[in-house]
């Protein structure tokens, strides 16, 4: 499964997740907002393709507009309000196993930097804590668990093959035109594949 299909599936879910739309051209994206732009093709690697992640309005269709003569035919633009991520990660739904890691921020600094605080491995109720124990509060790791039963469901029979189901998440804010945060914050997913 690749960027373009999970996208698709998060939808289908009952999983808090972004709300994407494609771009194709028409669009007028409000300047009250930041905005992140994403490139997702249909077939292929789909690893660092193109994005721009929050931008003001005349910026995202510059670049989204920009994008889509290397998406004709083999993909997609998609947009969505930026968010400000407070801790990010990644959660990987194995049959037998659960492994979450989390990052301050942005999830990029996991990625990229692999500036990982803590990584959950949890077996039933046996649970090894590497790292920090305390980065994600008691009702954060319960929050972003209460998704895995409907990602079981969904991906049983992925599960039972041996594949395992990657998720990213960020608990993250709303945010204004200066990246600061704003409201209450939340737990968002992103990005969803089979591995």
């Amino acid at each position: 499964m690749n960027k373009l299909m999970g996208f698709y599936e998060l939808n289908s879910l009952s999983l808090p997740t972004i709300q994407w739309k494609e771009y194709t051209g028409k669009e007028s994206l409000s300047p009250n907002f930041l905005w992140t732009v994403r490139s997702a093709v249909f077939s292929g690697n789909d690893l660092n393709l193109p994005r721009a992640v929050g931008v003001k309005s005349d910026e995202a269709m510059s670049f989204a507009t920009s994008l889509l003569p290397q998406m004709k035919n083999r993909g997609m633009v998609v947009y969505y309000p930026y968010f400000f991520a407070n801790k990010s990660g990644t959660l990987n739904i194995f049959n037998e196993q659960i492994v979450i890691e989390a990052v301050k921020n942005d999830l990029w600094n996991l990625v990229t930097l692999s500036d990982r605080a803590v990584t959950y491995i949890i077996n039933g109720d046996e649970v090894t804590i590497n790292g920090d124990g305390d980065f994600l509060s008691e009702d954060e790791l319960k929050y972003i668990l209460s998704n895995v039963p409907a990602i079981r469901k969904s991906f049983r029979d992925e599960l039972f093959e041996g594949k395992s189901i990657l998720l990213e998440w960020s608990l993250a804010q709303k945010s204004d035109l200066h990246k600061n945060p704003t409201g209450e914050e939340f737990l968002i997913f992103y990005e969803l594949r089979t591995v």
